[in-house]
């Protein structure tokens, strides 16, 4: 099974109307189409909700999560982000400086899109700044996350151009077809943050002081892997579903029956409330702030030892975009509600097989889905498309609870 038997023909209307377009001129006849007009109004007006979180059942629950004080260290490298954002704002022209720049409390946080329809213009696009400025973007990219997370973001970035060549729609997807945004004054002390967002690639990162949160997150792959040119070799995601197989081959009978909501990936046996035809099995995609999700599967607590150290390998290799501190205290946070966390699944689990799973707690929501073909034309999921998302429930995207708590501290 090869993503290369599903490349679709050169002369199709679709692949014609590609390869003129532009980013803009493809946005706008999309958005001309009944189904996708509908879409994006959905998304405007869940944008103009007032933010709550995801939420079990539409309550948030407080207590969760905590302002450190000044001086705990909690890891994030904010030393580094704010020596590479000032250079950043160094480079930028003073013509995208105001693009670029955004109040902490802005409501475009939560204007990130994941399909490469270009909706929404906010903070600048890499495709129209100067080499410069792109490289200075990567480096504040760089100084945020770890090595393994800056490898995966310019991996979906490469992806991205990838597929743009492999259906000559160049102009549409490509290694820059991404928006970055920073909010607030780079600080050691004061909180702000920064976002990029386009096809297959939204992180959202804020940080005060040392501590930082880095969600809601959005990456994904069509294909996860590139065979030809100079980035021949790269794959994605392919840990995250061999440890996720492993982990369900390693279930006996009767746990995985209740792990498997259902073992189909659409159509009867999946409850109509958690399937879209465009986002499929994913909840916790754009627009999806307000989520009422309940949990579903089966509690990993009641696991094995071995069935429970997978499930923290998962969280481990889905979270380790974060700095190696950070992501030490992230992992403590969410064993703290180990026996609240629950894992479930979609589909069939043998090898080559598509699917979907989620990790679910009070503190932490991560997704992975394999889809059908968007550019590709695999009318069922096949594993060489592939969405994940991770997300912090009960009102800690965008780091808004840690925010909360510090203006209330500012103010007295």
């Amino acid at each position: 099974m090869s993503f290369r038997d599903y490349i679709p023909p050169k002369n199709t209307p679709r692949s014609i109307e590609l390869r003129a377009s532009n980013a803009y001129e493809w946005a706008a006849n999309r958005c001309a189409e009944p189904f996708i007009k509908q879409w994006s109004d959905t998304w405007r007006e869940k944008w103009k909700e007032p933010f709550k979180g995801v939420t079990t059942d539409g309550h948030v629950r407080t207590g969760l999560f905590t302002l450190a004080s000044q001086d705990r260290d909690d890891g994030a490298p904010v030393d580094a982000m704010v020596q590479a954002a000032n250079s950043l704002l160094q480079v930028v022209p003073e013509s995208q400086r105001e693009a670029l720049r955004y109040p902490i409390e802005a409501p475009e946080w939560r204007s990130w899109m994941n399909p490469e329809i270009y909706m929404f213009h906010h903070g600048i696009r890499l495709e129209e700044v100067s080499d410069g400025v792109v490289k200075a973007i990567h480096e504040v990219l760089r100084a945020s996350l770890s090595s393994q997370g800056y490898f995966k973001v310019r991996g979906c970035m490469e992806v991205n151009r990838f597929l743009g060549e492999l259906v000559e729609g160049t102009k549409v997807m490509n290694e820059k077809s991404y928006n970055f945004l920073l909010f607030g004054e780079p600080s050691r002390t004061e909180p702000w943050g920064w976002q990029i967002y386009g096809h297959h690639l939204c992180m959202n990162c804020f940080v005060i002081r040392s501590q930082m949160v880095i969600s809601p997150i959005f990456m994904g792959a069509e294909p996860n892997i590139i065979d030809e040119g100079p980035e021949k070799g790269l794959v994605l995601f392919s840990d995250q579903e061999d440890t996720a197989v492993a982990l369900m081959q390693a279930l006996d009978d009767d746990i995985r029956g209740k792990v498997c909501i259902s073992a189909q990936l659409s159509g009867a046996t999946v409850p109509s409330w958690r399937y879209h035809p465009a986002d499929q099995r994913h909840v916790g995609g754009a627009f999806q702030d307000n989520r009422v999700m309940p949990y579903e599967g089966y509690l990993v607590a009641k696991m094995s030892t071995h069935q429970q150290d997978l499930t923290r390998r998962l969280l481990h290799l889905g979270l380790n975009y974060l700095p190696e501190s950070v992501l030490v205290t992230r992992l403590e946070e969410i064993s703290r509600h180990w026996d609240e966390t629950y894992f479930c699944w979609i589909g069939s689990f043998g090898p080559n097989d598509a699917f979907y799973y989620k990790i679910h707690s009070p503190v932490v929501m991560m997704e992975f889905d394999h889809h059908s073909g968007v550019f590709l034309n695999n009318k069922t999921p096949l594993p060489f498309h592939i969405h994940t998302s991770v997300r912090t429930p009960n009102g800690n995207d965008y780091g808004k609870m840690l925010l909360r708590q510090y203006l209330d501290e500012r103010h007295g």
